[in-house]
């Protein structure tokens, strides 16, 4: 690995936390109107929770992409790096899916690809570096708990 840059970590660490920042901002609103009229499933967190949780997790994420990037270059990371922008993009657009148009099926299903991307990135950041792959098992993990709240408003709110 290249000697590490507080600049390279900043960047990627900024980088996630910006796209939380405006996906949050767009559906600020949204994010509103659901908590005061949709139905939620047991084990619901308090709303307060969801931005300390995204916060910490898209700095883990910055983390792991920036050790990513300062590993020497190769296919692997080329692929873990498109991986990590894709599942990020995904990431972005279901906040859009579920609070702004309240598509819960579609957002269900575009969780569980979310998921597989994550897995995916998960997998090709291990084999580039091993401690960058196990920084997104919480997100991982988030986003599992995420498919039973999503899938669980589905149900609730049909």
């Amino acid at each position: 690995m290249k000697r590490s840059s507080w600049k390279t970590y900043a960047v990627w660490i900024l980088l996630p936390e910006l796209v939380g920042a405006l996906s949050g901002w767009l559906t600020r609103n949204d994010t509103q109107v659901y908590e005061e009229s949709i139905r939620q499933p047991p084990l619901s967190p308090p709303s307060l929770v969801f931005p300390i949780v995204w916060a910490i997790l898209f700095a883990l994420m910055g983390i792991a992409a920036a050790r990513v990037w300062l590993s020497a270059p190769s296919r692997d990371r080329e692929q873990g790096l498109r991986r990590f922008g894709t599942q990020l993009g995904f990431n972005f657009l279901w906040s859009l899916i579920f609070f702004h148009f309240r598509a819960f099926g579609l957002a269900l299903l575009w969780l569980l690809v979310l998921w597989g991307l994550i897995l995916g990135t998960l997998r090709a950041f291990r084999r580039v570096d091993r401690a960058a792959g196990w920084l997104l098992l919480p997100y991982l993990l988030w986003v599992s708990f995420a498919a039973y709240l999503n899938a669980g408003v589905w149900l609730l709110n049909r």
